[in-house]
Parts: C-alpha cells; sequence; structure tokens
C-alpha cells in the first residue's frame, strides 16, 4: 500500500499513452528509412527534454531547441501526405483504419482474387488498358479521388470487369475500385503522381499516386499500347508481370486465406505462359523485391 502511495498515478498514465503512442507509430511505419528518420527524430526530442528538465545549460538548450525545430519543418516536409492522410481519418472518425484493423468488408476471397487475375490476362491479351484499384483497408472515400465515378455496387465477375473496360463504353478510361468481393465504382479519376513522369503514362502515374497516398491499396494496371501488366503498391511498381506472378502478388498483398482453385476455362494459363506478349516475360523462380522496375519505356496511355 506504500508504494502505491508513492506512484503518482499521472505519471503512469502518462507512460501509458506514450507507450501507446509509441507503439502505434512504429508499428504503422513499414519501410527501413523512414524508420530510421523517425528514431532519430524521436531520439533529438528526448535529448532535448533531458538537458532542459536535468542540465542548466541554456546555451546547448538553445541549440537542441532550434535542431529539433528544423528536424520538424523538414519532417513535415517530407511526410505531408502521411499528415495530411492522418488528419483526414481524424476528422472522418475512421479509427479502425487509423489502427490497422481493416473490417471484414475489405477481405476478399480466392474466387474474386482468381477472377481478377483472369480478367487482367484477358484484356492484356487483347491489348485494353485497365485500371483496378483494389482497397484492403483505406476505407477509400469519395472525397478521396479527384472524380467518384459513377456508383456500381455489385458482386465481383470476370465480365462485369471486361464490359466496364470495353472501348465503346464510356467508363474504361477510369478506375475500376474494388472492395471486397465487389465493385464499389467505375470511371474513378485518381490523383497522379510526380514520380517516373517521363516514363510512365497516365494509369500508371495514377497508380502510383493512389498507392502513395493509402498504403493499404493496390492497383493492377493493363498498358493499351503493349498489353503490359503491372501492379502498384506502396508508391512502387513492377513491371512486367506475368498473370501467374498476378496471381502471387495478389495473394501475398491480400492477406486472405487462399486454396488453391483451377481458373475458368476462360483463361488458358498454358496459353499465357507460351504468348511472345510482353506481358509474359519470364521471371526468375525467386519472387522478385516488389518494386522493382523494368528500365523499358512507355509512352503515355
Amino acid at each position: 500500500m506504500n508504494l502505491w502511495r508513492l506512484v503518482n498515478p499521472l505519471i503512469l498514465l502518462d507512460i501509458l499513452f506514450a507507450s501507446g503512442l509509441g507503439v502505434l507509430l512504429f508499428s504503422r511505419v513499414n519501410e527501413p528509412r523512414t524508420l530510421w528518420l523517425l528514431r532519430g527524430y524521436l531520439f533529438l526530442v528526448s535529448l532535448a527534454w533531458f538537458v532542459q528538465r536535468f542540465a542548466n545549460l541554456p546555451v546547448t538548450s538553445k541549440l537542441v531547441d532550434a535542431l529539433v525545430l528544423a528536424c520538424s519543418l523538414s519532417l513535415a516536409i517530407l511526410w505531408q501526405g502521411e499528415l495530411r492522410r492522418l488528419m483526414e481519418l481524424l476528422g472522418t472518425g475512421r479509427l479502425a483504419v487509423l489502427l490497422g484493423n481493416p473490417q471484414k468488408e475489405f477481405q476478399a476471397n480466392s474466387s474474386t482474387v482468381n477472377q481478377l487475375t483472369e480478367a487482367a490476362g484477358r484484356l492484356s491479351q487483347s491489348r485494353r488498358g485497365a485500371l483496378v484499384v483494389v482497397d484492403m483497408g483505406s476505407d477509400l472515400r469519395p472525397e478521396d479521388f479527384l472524380y467518384a465515378g459513377v456508383p456500381i455496387d455489385a458482386q465481383f465477375s470476370t465480365e462485369l470487369l471486361l464490359n466496364l473496360f470495353a472501348s465503346d463504353t464510356p467508363l474504361h478510361d477510369g478506375a475500376v475500385l474494388v472492395k471486397g468481393n465487389r465493385i464499389i465504382s467505375a470511371g474513378v479519376i485518381l490523383p497522379l503522381s510526380r514520380q517516373g513522369i517521363s516514363r510512365y503514362g497516365t494509369r500508371h502515374l495514377a497508380a502510383l499516386g493512389i498507392t502513395e497516398r493509402f498504403d493499404r491499396c493496390i492497383c493492377v494496371v493493363v498498358s493499351e499500347e503493349t498489353g503490359t501488366l503491372s501492379l502498384a503498391s506502396q508508391g512502387r511498381l513492377e513491371r512486367p508481370i506475368t498473370s501467374s506472378r498476378l496471381l502471387d502478388l495478389l495473394k501475398e498483398l491480400s492477406g486472405a486465406a487462399m486454396t488453391s482453385m483451377p481458373p475458368k476455362a476462360g483463361l488458358n494459363t498454358s496459353n499465357l505462359a507460351n504468348s511472345p506478349n510482353p506481358v509474359d516475360v519470364p521471371q526468375t523462380p525467386s519472387k522478385a523485391s516488389f518494386g522493382k522496375q523494368s528500365s523499358k519505356q512507355e509512352s503515355s496511355q
């Protein structure tokens, strides 16, 4: 009892909140370089607090404070997209997304993944441009896009996706938004990325732009000019990839419990593997690191 009287409950509460915030920050950081920046910044903040609290060093304290301020401004510039996203989530009350706890509506089953791969393969063979955004927990809203598109809200199917990207339909130039096992909308206009402007076309820049802002969404891209298949995730693009490689990446990134299912009759995987189309460039047996990009230039779509 005497020990509990000596302990200040406010100090315990302070330590609890600080620890929870630290765990949340570090759990949301995936890239090693970003993690190093965050560790260095927290070290400077701790050093400034220690000097002000326990050391009577006014000059050193002023220098450390100035260094912390400069680093804070630098990080605000570097992480402006992440900070904007944080304020959006806090303002809309989407705490489940902030805490990294996606709802069941974002979990796609193996049938949907197989149908998406089949549709992408058929679009690639016919060289019909396509852009599919798969929301895996970012809870994308209409205000997250330049144009929210036309609501569809239909069960995902290969035939429906192929019809949406038919060249004679008014929605084929935009993106299709997929959540879980449903197609939410079509004709969506995405924000463009500023990286690789001279290398990639509009579809690839749109895929990079949306995945830079939202870390739990991926984009499947089919080039209209070459039929090349690509996959964008966290602002990085892997291309060109085969249909089998796309299926492996979708299973890996979606995190769903996939069971081995035979492809539908409309998709002949053996023919795809032997096709001379650029989408079927042979891959090495070991999985390449995500984001490895081809040196092949592509003109604007």
